[in-house]
């Protein structure tokens, strides 16, 4: 039995060596290409564009309220009509200023009957003194208590006048045409003089409203040119020019609110409350190419570079990064191209040459970045 155990062992390890071998031969799968979002490399025109978030506004945002205060009965319009000038917009209980009005007239009535009493004297003491019936002192008191008499007329007329005006301050009319921006108050509500009841923004000039970091706000004039990048129609930039920057930072912010007037003939291509980036321009850069702030990656020893897809393959350039926008950054290196595909996101996932199925950012594939290109 021992000498049969003896005679299996070694035919149990050349089965073994065997099928090692066998093993050994099969190579092993090709991993699959790795999905990554590529962006293509944009020329620049000498300077990295600088963009800011913001929201469009109308040149004239007026907040609409009452002159005096009073119960609010009726509201004729909301948030987003289109509104005439002169049109009605919300009224106020009429019936305080109606008696206040009245009130004013009783007391001009008053007033001028006074006067008339005192004119009579006057005009009888003027006779009695040419008389020497009367003494010249009792004259001038009579004329005296004329001229107050007339005072008083003149006050309660001036009174009279601005009663009838409230009266008609009890309706809020629009100031010119626009739409109805915001609506601050309902019907019922007591509102004081003075209180925003509407916001009105006023046909006629768009502007994207934005904020200026501290840091930068030194380098943007007034009268600069800008572009405008609406969110619904990305890729399309409108032209635009800073018409404003406010002198001090918020207090609360530490940025400087900043205006942004589109260009008239681009005017009707965008709607109050749209979502907005503002691109200025920045300072003289290192290269021309555009690449996005997730492209570029940083190495151990702390130089730049981005992932270029060329040929199905992932291939690490170095770069020479200029000043770091919001969103992209200009960059300069032997290895780089306008038109080349960068990877935009994953690229510290990545290891050179490694295969890659590049798409956009809709996750369509880009067949031009798996097509090798020619030196």
């Amino acid at each position: 039995m021992k000498n049969g155990l003896r005679t299996g062992a070694p035919a149990l390890v050349l089965l073994a060596a065997t099928l090692l071998a066998a093993c050994g031969g099969k190579e092993a799968p090709a991993p699959a290409p790795r999905p990554v979002w590529v962006v293509q490399v944009q020329a620049g025109a000498g300077g990295g564009a600088l963009g800011f978030p913001g929201d469009v506004h109308a040149r004239e945002e007026s907040p609409l309220s009452f002159r005096i205060g009073g119960k609010l009965v009726r509201r004729a319009v909301g948030a987003g009509d289109r509104v005439e000038q002169g049109q009605v917009l919300a009224e106020l209980d009429p019936a305080d200023q109606a008696l206040q009005a009245q009130a004013a007239r009783a007391q001009l009535a008053a007033a001028e009957a006074e006067l008339a009493r005192a004119q009579g004297e006057r005009d009888r003491y003027a006779k009695l003194v040419e008389r020497q019936l009367v003494s010249r002192s009792a004259y001038e008191a009579q004329k005296a208590a004329y001229e107050a008499a007339a005072a008083q007329v003149r006050a309660a007329r001036a009174q009279s006048d601005v009663t009838r005006n409230q009266a008609g301050y009890t309706e809020l009319r629009a100031p010119r045409a626009g739409v109805i921006a915001s609506r601050q108050a309902e019907a019922g509500q007591v509102v004081a003089a003075g209180q925003s009841v509407f916001v009105m923004a006023a046909d006629g000039g768009r502007e994207v409203a934005i904020d200026l970091p501290e840091d930068r706000v030194g380098r943007f004039r007034v009268g600069d040119p800008a572009q405008v990048e609406l969110w619904s129609v990305p890729g399309q930039r409108l032209p635009a020019r800073i018409r404003e920057i406010a002198p001090a930072a918020d207090a609360r912010t530490r940025s400087f609110a900043a205006r942004v007037a589109l260009d008239d003939a681009v005017q009707a291509q965008v709607a109050l409350g749209q979502s907005a980036r503002v691109y200025l321009p920045g300072e003289a850069d290192v290269g021309h190419l555009q690449v996005p702030l997730s492209a570029l990656q940083r190495g151990e020893d702390g130089g730049a570079a981005v992932w270029v897809v060329r040929g199905g393959q992932a291939l690490r350039v170095p770069v020479v990064a200029g000043e770091l926008g919001s969103e992209s950054v200009p960059v300069s290196g032997d290895g780089l191209r306008a038109g080349d595909w960068v990877v935009a996101a994953g690229g510290h996932l990545l290891r050179e040459g490694e295969p890659v199925a590049p798409v956009d950012r809709d996750n369509v594939p880009v067949a031009a970045a798996v097509q090798p290109q020619a030196d």
